[in-house]
């Protein structure tokens, strides 16, 4: 039997890969939880509780996604972006700057601004 390459779609994703998003998101809601019973014990009101939780949790969510994308990727990790940009068509870069414009596809406006 001769050992084929797999291709993106056969690729299982291994289940700390799966389980990745709920780790972040838990890790979110239970530093959200600490911060709304402090909260609580400390203000006796639900309301502010319940306020301050989500709160928590929303700046908490974006701190750790901020950080998460700070990670330079290993190795493995970008051979398999540019396998998977390889099966969806290319590598062309996503930002490309805009090709000039023709002359008469110049946008018809106000003049003198």
């Amino acid at each position: 039997m001769s050992a084929r390459k797999t291709r993106p779609a056969d690729r299982q994703p291994s289940r700390h890969e799966v389980l990745r998003p709920a780790e972040l998101v838990g890790g979110s809601a239970l530093l959200a939880l600490f911060a709304g019973l402090i909260m609580l014990i400390g203000s006796r009101s639900w309301l502010v509780a319940v306020i301050g939780f989500g709160v928590v949790f929303i700046v908490a969510l974006v701190v750790i996604a901020l950080f998460v994308q700070s990670i330079k990727p290993s190795a493995e990790e970008r051979a398999d972006i540019a396998e998977q940009d390889a099966a969806h068509g290319g590598s062309r870069p996503v930002l490309l700057d805009k090709p000039a414009p023709k002359p008469g596809d110049e946008p018809r406006g106000p003049q003198g601004h």
